[in-house]
């Protein structure tokens, strides 16, 4: 043996090897889970006392609270909750967004991660977790993960561990359960006039506009413009604008009046000429004179002054809502499947996929198609096709 070589022990079933230096003292080594060699950083008189040093780093490692000895002090004390924590406090989010990731957090992803040192989540612990949780409920499952999987992103762009161990292909996405039937004209007709008469309009809005509920209900009179002119032979030529320019939505403590779902939400939305008398008549019957005012407030009435009016919440419309669905048949349909109703409608016009998701106000990796520049007036001619297909005649 050269000069200066301990003798190194390794019992069979025991965790690392303990060495013998030629002073006599004892050293002891072991792999980490990241598959590399650790040393005390001492060495030991007995050989019990090294082994006994193992025994607490495999410990460790059993209770998911290993951390690299070589890592920073804060560092190897991170754990997942405090970084996770930390990390949604830095966020600049939406607060229904914040509240969400709150939920997710706080009921879903602490009690699997929460005390493990960042530095030791592995793609088996996600694997493991993942192949159990919430294999019933697809969309909470993905959005979980996907959380996850975002924290964890940003630790290693951080370099706070050497890599994200969420490499679960499609774990962040969900395929739709059950195809979207779109309600049929005679269908969005008879909801229309089964709902009360202050929500008629808001019902026929949703189908033909594609609006979204948070939208829909925090539209004001100085967000419809509406003007009806004369064409060459004398016949009334009715046109209407939506801006679509906030959103409302339920947070804890009530409502918050936020920007629209995408910057590809704030947009102005064409009303098919034949639903704009419907919406002139409504403003006129159902709407304060003031420009500020709801269009679809949550409550009604003579005399109601304007700083008094609510916005509509979900509930109080859902109720309405499914007794019309039941009357016209169609107890499966959701009131966002107004919305897709919407979107099959323009799409039968034969508006561009960039003219469709500028009248949607869609954002997603295949909506770069949006920037390309729209025909001048285009969204009214999609408009106007809308109501020659209510019409019949198309």
């Amino acid at each position: 043996m050269a000069r200066g070589e301990g003798r190194k022990t390794r019992q069979a079933g025991t965790f690392g090897t303990v060495q013998q230096l030629p002073s006599g003292r004892y050293r002891a080594m072991y792999y980490g889970p990241d598959g590399r060699r650790y040393k005390a950083p001492t060495t030991f008189l007995a050989k019990a006392d090294a082994r006994g040093w193992l025994a607490l780093r495999q410990a460790d490692i059993i209770a998911k609270k290993w951390t690299p000895p070589e890592a920073a002090p804060k560092a190897t004390k991170t754990t997942f909750a405090d970084y996770a924590r930390d990390w949604l406090k830095q966020r600049d989010l939406k607060q229904r967004t914040r509240e969400h990731y709150e939920v997710l957090l706080e009921h879903h992803l602490m009690k699997p991660f929460g005390s493990m040192p960042l530095t030791s989540i592995t793609i088996d612990d996600v694997r493991r977790w993942y192949s159990t949780f919430a294999t019933t409920t697809p969309t909470l499952r993905s959005h979980a993960y996907g959380l996850l999987r975002t924290i964890l992103g940003t630790a290693a762009s951080d370099g706070k561990i050497g890599h994200n161990p969420c490499m679960i292909p499609g774990a962040g996405s969900t395929k739709r359960v059950k195809q979207i039937r779109p309600a049929t004209l005679p269908e969005i007709g008879k909801i229309a006039v089964e709902m009360p008469a202050p929500y008629q309009a808001m019902i026929l809005l949703a189908a033909w506009c594609a609006l979204r509920f948070g939208e829909l209900t925090e539209l004001r009179r100085k967000d419809v413009l509406l003007e009806t002119t004369r064409d060459a032979e004398g016949n009334d030529v009715h046109t209407g604008v939506i801006r679509v320019e906030r959103a409302v939505v339920r947070v804890d403590g009530g409502f918050q009046v936020t920007t629209p779902k995408s910057d590809a939400g704030t947009r102005d939305v064409a009303i098919p000429p034949h639903l704009v008398p419907v919406i002139r008549d409504h403003l006129a019957v159902h709407v304060d004179a003031k420009q500020d005012a709801l269009l679809f407030p949550a409550v009604h009435g003579e005399g109601q002054k304007h700083e008094e009016q609510k916005h509509l919440a979900p509930a109080t419309l859902y109720r309405q809502f499914y007794k019309a669905r039941t009357a016209a048949g169609r107890p499966d349909l959701r009131f966002h499947d107004l919305r897709h109703t919407g979107a099959t409608l323009a799409a039968r016009t034969g508006a561009s996929l960039a003219e469709l998701m500028t009248r949607l106000g869609h954002s997603t990796p295949q909506a770069a198609m949006r920037y390309q520049h729209a025909a001048q007036g285009r969204d009214q001619a999609i408009a106007e096709a809308l109501s020659k297909i209510a019409l019949g005649q198309q």
